[in-house]
């Protein structure tokens, strides 16, 4: 009777060897870690002059930051989406929202009006944009802090940023009948949809 075969001895474990980066590398890295530190400086010193040449009143600097979840709505629901807040909390997130559209968002990214992409002064009456813009502003909030990594700036521009610009922008975006050359401000809030009969 034959003997039975034995199982093959395991491999041994493989030591991980350490990551080396050949020196040439080395200073594209520390190059580009040296700009992402002078990008960051840079944008913190932005926010700081833009605070200072326009302070917000005291009710949009205490609204500058989202309600907690722990802020109960009227039907004891929590969110810190704006179009879900009481009268109150929305004034005053509205107020902090509008010192970030009018000093920093337009300032940086607001382009030339044209008929291609109209804007309109009175943004704040048009519910869409206010949603739109509310969230791209709690998107910016949470990336551009320290803890989003040094990606998060890019992934704000990347994910909420254009597209959200984009769908405000455009000629059948909210600002359709409104400002589409600078020259000539217009502001119309265009009809909804109505409700289904019965509903």
């Amino acid at each position: 009777m034959p003997e039975p075969a034995l199982p093959e001895p395991a491999d041994p474990p493989r030591v991980q060897e350490p990551v080396r980066i050949p020196d040439h590398r080395l200073d594209d890295l520390a190059a580009t870690v040296a700009q992402l530190i002078t990008d960051g400086q840079r944008r913190d010193e932005t926010l700081a002059r833009l605070v200072e040449e326009h302070p917000l009143d005291e009710a949009a600097a205490e609204a500058s930051s989202p309600p907690s979840e722990a802020d109960e709505l009227s039907d004891g629901r929590s969110s810190i989406f704006i179009l879900a807040l009481g009268s109150t909390a929305y004034t005053e997130e509205l107020a902090a929202l509008s010192a970030w559209v009018h000093h920093l968002l337009l300032p940086v990214y607001g382009r030339e009006i044209t008929a291609s992409r109209p804007w309109c002064a009175q943004w704040t009456e048009h519910p869409e944009a206010v949603a739109r813009l509310h969230g791209l502003w709690l998107a910016w909030q949470q990336l551009t802090d320290a803890e989003a990594g040094l990606t998060g700036p890019s992934l704000w521009h990347r994910d909420h940023l254009d597209p959200a610009l984009l769908h405000l922008r455009s000629p059948d975006g909210p600002f359709a009948a409104c400002t589409t050359a600078p020259s000539r401000p217009h502001h119309r809030l265009l009809p909804t949809p109505s409700p289904a009969a019965g509903a």
